[in-house]
């Protein structure tokens, strides 16, 4: 039976990093204790003004590319999630396949915010599994969301950062690799978090601008307790679906926004809070990009070990969650 694996993984934060004395300055107040006690964030990275989306993707594909020992040109497709595209239209992707050289792959961008990365393995994975032309398929999550913060708005601007996670799938016959994925949303909440503006929504530019629709905006308060309620029963969902107990996950990769929420889910589950790996604390609230950030961080960290049981844990705006278990491939 053909499956499909993660065979490599990279991430790119940018090299400018703004710490949380940043924004003290700038607002003339301490939030830097309340991001650190609240939301693990110390500091977190900002493009260059030279900067796009598609360069933060390159950089994180560059890296998987090298680990996986493959060229661009042995992708098959690339999947990119974002809600910073480069532009409305085209999609990201095909910029992205033009910046690597990956002339074989087909390419198309999606959108389910902050869940995003998790959506494009459980895409990419059933490409591969269900089409043997897809070979190495490249999925990236990423997140220029510097451009479009507000900062007249602390609440919201000392959170978001900019980044990519990248991973490459493969197939395998004697291999489980990605067991399971639940795809979930909510969508009363799709006018509650967003960037409203570049669609036929919005009915003109100059309309936009003076709202400040083109800012990312909270425009009602989603309730704290949301993550904390869905995640464990989706978690316990997964791992019904693969006939293992909750308690057999070696490690969990969530969405890097809210310590608290990750502290509550665990708890709830009755899991150690260290089997969450965490990257918030350096690189701030990378929405679609933050899961794949984190994964490739634990590799670089050695944490994962072959067999080891992952899940992918995410929510973002719409609102959108997927939850993916995921059987690890390789020693790190």
């Amino acid at each position: 039976m053909r499956t499909a694996k993660i065979i490599s993984t990279g991430h790119y934060a940018p090299e400018r990093i703004v710490p949380n004395s940043y924004f003290n300055d700038l607002y003339g107040e301490d939030v830097d204790s309340f991001l650190k006690q609240n939301r693990n964030i110390m500091e977190r990275r900002f493009a260059s003004d030279a900067q796009v989306t598609s360069d933060l993707i390159v950089e994180a594909a560059q890296k998987a590319l090298t680990a996986a020992h493959l060229k661009p040109s042995d992708l098959s497709l690339i999947v990119v999630s974002t809600d910073t595209p480069d532009y409305i239209s085209p999609s990201t992707a095909s910029v992205v396949q033009y910046k690597l050289g990956a002339v074989n792959a087909g390419t198309f961008d999606i959108n389910t915010a902050c869940a995003g990365f998790v959506t494009a393995v459980d895409i990419g994975s059933k490409y591969v599994i269900s089409d043997d032309q897809y070979h190495y398929v490249l999925v990236v999550g990423a997140y220029l969301m510097s451009r479009y913060l507000d900062f007249s708005d602390k609440k919201i601007a000392t959170l978001f950062a900019d980044g990519a996670g990248a991973a490459i799938l493969a197939p395998s016959n004697d291999e489980p690799g990605v067991l399971h994925t639940k795809l979930f949303t909510d969508g009363q909440y799709h006018d509650y978090m967003g960037i409203y503006a570049g669609g036929t929504f919005i009915k003109t530019t100059h309309e936009a601008i003076d709202n400040k629709d083109h800012l990312l905006r909270f425009a009602k308060k989603i309730p704290l307790e949301t993550n904390a309620t869905y995640w464990p029963r989706f978690i316990t969902e997964v791992a019904g679906k693969i006939r293992q107990p909750v308690s057999a996950v070696d490690h969990f990769f969530f969405t890097q926004i809210n310590i608290n929420s990750i502290n509550q889910t665990l708890d709830a589950l009755s899991l150690s809070r260290e089997k969450s790996h965490n990257v918030m604390n350096k690189y701030g609230y990378t929405g679609s990009a933050a899961i794949g950030m984190a994964l490739d961080d634990a590799v670089l960290q050695h944490k994962l070990k072959k067999d080891d049981l992952i899940f992918l844990v995410s929510s973002g705006g719409g609102m959108a969650m997927a939850v993916s278990a995921i059987r690890w491939s390789y020693n790190t």
